[in-house]
């Protein structure tokens, strides 16, 4: 598996647009959705090269000019899998976290595998801005949204990472082979007697959500010279169910979070039908952090690009949108 290099430059496919004009912007929106029906390519090639700082500038710009709300009035000229994909785009990354989140968690099921997307990739500050965003949108916190919608060891270790208080620092030596000890222990957890299990497997918790990257990734090589064994093949063997998942999910992404993504993008469109949310959430939230290194592994990966992936798997305006934000072919 590639590992990323220690200084591993995280790139997106989007960033600020040269010469930015707010009010020329938002005129050519407002023209782009005047009349009858609406030129969704004008809209989706504008809104696809800006970055997220410079769409909420024409928003405002918008509002200024036209006293309307743009979200609005994007709303009401176009529809589906674009519109959640554009929609989404102009919101603020945080707000946009804070929404699938919610969406995660309501109605009948829980979408667990974007709960666990979501919490077990994303940095302190950007959790701290998503709990925030949470609370102001849907004025209940994020730590009570998922106490009621999650249980047991699952709950625990979600809010645990809604916490945003993974450490930052660098790794420690003797502290990482105790921390791979205690893995070691609850993954090979035949000989524990029962009444241990349940500290250890808090301390497990604990060791994965708030230690540093840089500390796990040391404790992951002192479980493998203690057992040979690779920490994330272990987890999938010994464990079961959403806690599983979760722990996997933060694994992965301390080895190589562009490649957690490639993953997940990857899965997203292979087989019959594609799963637009996973796909365009992705696509979203990763445009201005790291798409550009997601892109590269997924074609080391998977023999082809995303560029082609999304071509052989999406059609239409949706299409085109995606991939203006891939951002060109590898």
């Amino acid at each position: 598996m590639a590992k990323p290099a220690q200084g591993t430059k995280y790139r997106g496919s989007i960033h600020d647009f040269p010469d930015f004009d707010p009010s020329r912007d938002a005129e050519a929106l407002y023209t782009a959705m005047k009349g009858f029906g609406s030129d969704k390519e004008a809209i989706l090639e504008l809104i696809t090269s800006r970055s997220n700082r410079q769409r909420q500038e024409i928003c405002q710009s918008y509002k200024s000019l036209y006293g309307k709300d743009l979200m609005a009035d994007l709303k009401s000229e176009i529809s589906g899998d674009l519109a959640r994909l554009i929609l989404g785009l102009m919101m603020p990354p945080a707000h946009y976290d804070a929404k699938q989140l919610k969406k995660a968690m309501e109605g009948a099921g829980t979408d667990e595998k974007a709960l666990i997307e979501i919490l077990a990739t994303r940095t302190n500050a950007e959790i701290r801005a998503i709990c925030e965003a949470y609370k102001e949108d849907y004025h209940k916190s994020l730590e009570d949204a998922l106490s009621s919608d999650t249980s047991g060891h699952f709950k625990r270790i979600l809010i645990s990472l809604a916490t945003g208080n993974r450490e930052e620092g660098g790794e420690d030596r003797d502290q990482a082979r105790e921390d791979a000890q205690v893995a070691a222990e609850i993954l090979e957890i035949a000989d524990t007697p029962s009444g241990d299990k349940t500290s250890l497997e808090t301390r497990f918790m604990t060791i994965l959500c708030t230690r540093s990257y840089q500390h796990l990734r040391r404790v992951f090589q002192e479980f493998v010279k203690m057992t040979n064994y690779d920490v994330e093949h272990t987890i999938k063997k010994e464990m079961s169910g959403d806690v599983r998942d979760v722990f996997v999910a933060i694994v992965q992404s301390v080895k190589n979070k562009p490649l957690f993504f490639a993953d997940k993008l990857y899965k997203s469109m292979k087989g019959a039908g594609t799963d637009e949310k996973t796909l365009t959430r992705i696509m979203i939230s990763r445009s201005e952090i790291d798409l550009l290194n997601i892109r590269r592994e997924f074609i080391e990966k998977y023999d082809k690009s995303l560029h082609q992936a999304i071509e052989g798997d999406t059609s239409g305006d949706f299409l085109k949108a995606l991939l203006a934000i891939c951002g060109g072919e590898d």
